[in-house]
């Protein structure tokens, strides 16, 4: 058995069209979960990776007025899209096409800074490719993962 990444709560589904066709539903055993503060401390990025037809794809959501412990609709937030090991990524340009409902943001029992964030992420325009021009449509992204908040 593989220890989960994703506090044994992980998932992630939704579906993505465009350069990337495909209808995600990862629990957490076909989950990897990892989260990094962003720079200057502001927020927090969300990293969710799985395998879908023999590649690893792995998705980011950057949410800079994301704290500890803060819930609630309307997050600002950007989203890339990477194909692990080829080259490809696909992202938002701004703050102004993606935005992110936190439902749940609360520590894991004897976890001080280890947060199961709960979540879903709506865009009203595409992930454009960062060195081509192809993109990537995100739809109804549900996830549940985690975020680490260090005590500094």
């Amino acid at each position: 058995m593989v220890e989960s990444t994703c506090g044994d709560t992980g998932r992630l589904a939704g579906s993505l069209s465009g350069a990337i066709n495909v209808q995600l539903d990862w629990p957490d055993d076909d989950l990897r979960c990892e989260s990094m503060p962003r720079p200057d401390s502001a927020g927090i990025r969300l990293r969710f990776s799985g395998e879908i037809n023999a590649e690893r794809l792995a998705i980011i959501v950057a949410l800079p007025t994301l704290d500890a412990g803060a819930t609630g609709e309307g997050f600002e937030s950007n989203v890339t899209i990477t194909v692990e090991d080829s080259g490809r990524f696909f992202s938002t340009p701004n703050l102004d096409t993606c935005w992110t409902d936190i439902a749940t943001n609360a520590p894991f029992p004897d976890e001080a800074d280890l947060f199961n964030v709960v979540g879903s992420l709506s865009c009203v325009g595409p992930l454009g490719e960062i060195n081509g021009d192809a993109y990537i449509d995100v739809r109804d992204l549900q996830f549940s993962g985690v975020a680490t908040w260090s005590k500094k």
